[in-house]
């Protein structure tokens, strides 16, 4: 059983939600439940960036002017 769900008011772009409204009708989905799944896979997408952060914490960090100076002397750019 899905758990109780929450109301919520979200103003789109005009034509994001005409988009929405021919996914919704195209896909026989809700237009709540094609919101309510990329809103789950954007946050999944921000969990796995923060592990990613965490796992390179400890590396060292580049300064960017460096890196840039190194690639023309080496001919790359």
């Amino acid at each position: 059983m899905k758990a109780a769900m929450k109301r919520a008011t979200v103003y789109f772009d005009p034509k994001i939600h005409r988009a929405l409204r021919i996914k919704a009708a195209a896909t026989d989905r809700s237009l709540s439940d094609i919101v309510n799944e990329a809103v789950r896979v954007a946050l999944t997408e921000d969990a796995e960036d923060l592990k990613a952060f965490d796992s390179r914490a400890n590396e060292p960090n580049l300064v960017f002017e460096e890196v840039l100076q190194d690639l023309k002397n080496r001919g790359q750019i």
